[in-house]
């Protein structure tokens, strides 16, 4: 790792580059060939910039772009954030929630919903008035394309490990297309005040369940040692084929055979918040049994 005082020559051009060789052994195969070292990038805070932003180059496809902390989210970190038309220009797959917790946000194909615990889901059609405290996206491009019936979270956490049997320590980026014969899911009412903590939030939020409905299941696999950073395990979200109705999956069975593509990742570009009080202040203490149980 290179760190650089802030007043030599190219300073604000330049970002700090962690790089972790991967321990995949090289051999062929669909899953091993994408095998590649594991790079962590992330943008130097403002401080160092002398008063100018840093700028995330456009993500290539299957690399992880997260804005902000889970960390951040569960110490109550959501009055302020980034314009999700930035999240958008990093990628086309991908989860996160918005401004005060209000909803699940569900990024389909480019486009961007926030999933409200009325049980509506609006089209953000103006992403750039409306900020997002933390979301995490790639420019999803499947590495394996299946058919697959799916009768729980733990059946598809065992289909994913047999996909990518030595992908435990990458990220994941997942897509799930067809009918479900049941998802359970829960949305996020928001916060009633500033930094009120996640776990307070979350014994507000509403559940639903739906049957015999197609859509789109939405997520990511993280490695176990980014927990707090983002949620290790499955994380996913659900939007139905007419967009109008979905939520934070707390658990799901296929009908018959759906969709599956999976990409293996191991890109990952962290942007934390600079010039927020809130984040500033935040103590960022590690809770992995409260992200647990927000999360399902």
């Amino acid at each position: 790792m290179l760190l650089q005082h802030p007043n030599s020559p190219g300073a604000a051009n330049r970002r700090i580059r962690k790089r972790v060789e991967s321990p995949f052994p090289q051999h062929s195969g669909p899953a091993a060939s994408r095998a590649r070292p594991a790079e962590v990038h992330v943008a130097e805070p403002a401080f160092l910039l002398r008063g100018t932003r840093y700028t995330h180059p456009r993500m290539a496809q299957n690399e992880v772009f997260q804005y902000s902390l889970m960390s951040a989210l569960m110490h109550g970190v959501a009055t302020n954030g980034t314009p999700i038309s930035r999240v958008l220009d990093h990628g086309n797959h991908g989860l996160g929630t918005f401004k005060s917790m209000n909803g699940e946000m569900i990024v389909l194909d480019g486009v961007c919903y926030q999933m409200k615990s009325d049980g509506t889901v609006e089209h953000i059609h103006t992403p750039s008035e409306v900020i997002t405290p933390f979301a995490t996206v790639t420019r999803f491009n499947p590495d394996v394309s299946t058919r697959a019936t799916i009768s729980s979270k733990k059946d598809l956490s065992a289909l994913l490990s047999k996909l990518f049997p030595q992908g435990k320590n990458h990220f994941h980026a997942i897509r799930m297309d067809g009918t479900f014969k049941k998802i359970e899911v829960r949305t996020a009412g928001g916060q009633c005040f500033p930094r009120e903590r996640l776990v307070a939030v979350a014994e507000r939020q509403t559940t639903n369940t739906f049957e015999a409905v197609k859509g789109t299941i939405i997520g990511f696999r993280c490695p176990a040692y980014v927990m707090g950073i983002n949620v290790a395990g499955d994380h996913l979200h659900f939007i139905d084929e007419e967009r109008q109705k979905g939520g934070h999956i707390l658990e799901f069975e296929t009908e018959g055979d759906v969709e599956v593509g999976v990409s293996l990742m191991s890109k990952f570009h962290l942007e934390v918040p600079t010039e927020d009080e809130e984040f500033n202040e935040a103590s960022l203490v590690y809770d992995e049994d409260g992200i647990e149980k927000v999360e399902g």
